[in-house]
């Protein structure tokens, strides 16, 4: 398999259309490997297919379990003995890095004006906005929130920027901010979605992790307009109206070997979570086990073999127990649960399955960046297609973010 390049400051026309196609069909051959979810598949289909491999899985201890997670490219290479293909993983990540860690401290805003601020928040501004300097153009900053990008990119030479967010609260709150301080942000309430919104021109459009619709929104609307310059760091793809994904570039869309993304797999891209607090993992856990006791309790009940999908519970049962999920579960589903339920079995059903999922999950959660990486080179054809110069690499490490991957467009 010939590889195309990294993807480098303004790579020549036609560059990223290659890299898409070749990491399109590296997905494709390895599809039986990511497109099961272990979650509702108890036994994906390339355990039986590799016996071996999935046994080396399931003798993992967890605190391996917890390493290979963190160290994705080195588990891709150890896989890569019993499954060639992967050999290429690490080569088809490659990007380059656009702003260091320091020069992201640096742009960031001080702790003392940085208020209603997380720290994590204000350093992942930062690092975007040293990765974007120097600023030619007035900034246009899609999906504002209460502007804190906005008054951190007036540090790096635009002596103007306007924000758009929805939440009428935030607008107001973020135009109190700029006033104090003194920043020249200006907040409107505007829904980016909106079919008669114009965009002003001349304006350099950022998005810093706009969700699925809403940064693609930017892209095509930004596109048309003719802005001379768009940022994005992309997020949350799978928020679309769309049940399945679709191609933004004519040359993917024309494509005839083109995966097909249904929403699940668009969620994948986006699983890997290095910033949740302790608290919420155990949290997580814990009603995911008991999701999966559900689960194998409704399909011994009645006898069917397919997942049951729940919807999202109330708040309230995180202080529960496995029993009071699985009635509350039951009583969405409709299903009449017998009396004499042993729900200690059922909760180390739910235990067992949850260990066995976490593993089987380990080899799926090889090919989020990948996933990610393919919907962003379709976006960074669809900018060329628009008449773009792009760029495309990483702003910041993936410990501050693993949404760290940064679209960057010029219109030559």
């Amino acid at each position: 398999m010939t590889l195309p390049p990294a993807a480098s400051v303004h790579q020549a026309s036609g560059c990223f259309y290659q890299r898409w196609r070749s990491l399109n069909d590296w997905l494709r051959d390895l599809e039986q490997f990511w497109r099961p979810i272990p979650f509702m598949e108890p036994v994906p289909g390339w355990c039986h297919r590799y016996p071996e491999l999935a046994g080396w899985f399931q003798s993992l201890p967890d605190s391996e379990c917890d390493h290979w997670e963190n160290h994705l490219p080195e588990l891709a290479e150890r896989v890569a003995e019993v499954v060639p293909g992967l050999a290429h993983y690490s080569a088809f990540l490659a990007l380059p890095r656009f702003a260091s860690a320091p020069e992201g401290h640096q742009a960031a805003l001080t702790e003392a004006s940085a208020v209603d601020m997380p720290g994590r928040k204000r350093l992942q501004a930062g690092a975007f906005a040293a990765a974007v300097a120097p600023l030619k153009w007035p900034v246009l900053d899609w999906c504002c929130g209460k502007g804190h990008l906005s008054r951190t990119l007036v540090r790096q030479g635009t002596d103007q920027v306007l924000g758009l967010e929805w939440d009428p609260e935030l607008v107001e709150d973020g135009n109190r901010l700029a006033l104090h301080y003194g920043d020249p942000v200006t907040l409107v309430r505007q829904d980016v979605l909106a079919e008669d919104l114009v965009l002003p021109p001349g304006h350099h459009g950022v998005a810093l992790h706009a969700c699925g619709d809403l940064h693609r929104q930017l892209m095509r609307r930004g596109a048309a307009r003719g802005l001379p310059r768009l940022s994005l760091s992309p997020c949350c793809y799978h928020l679309t109206a769309h049940s399945r994904y679709r191609l933004q570039a004519r040359k993917t869309r024309e494509y005839g070997g083109a995966l097909t993304l249904e929403r699940n797999d668009m969620r994948l891209a986006v699983q890997e979570t290095v910033t949740a607090p302790e608290r919420v993992r155990e949290q997580t856990e814990r009603v995911s086990v008991w999701r999966l006791g559900f689960d194998a309790l409704q399909r011994h009940l009645t006898g069917r073999q397919d997942y049951l999908p729940v919807p999202s519970h109330p708040a309230r049962l995180n202080s529960g127990n496995v029993e009071l999920f699985c009635r509350w579960a039951a009583e969405k589903k409709g299903l009449n649960l017998p009396s004499g339920v042993d729900w200690e079995l059922w909760q180390a059903r739910g235990q067992a399955r949850h260990r066995q999922v976490r593993r089987h999950e380990l080899m799926r959660h090889l090919f989020r960046r990948p996933l990610e990486l393919w919907l962003v080179l379709d976006y960074a054809v669809f900018l060329e297609e628009q008449g773009y110069r792009v760029r495309l690499g990483t702003f910041c490490d993936r410990q501050l973010t693993p949404r760290n991957l940064l679209l960057d467009a010029f219109l030559a």
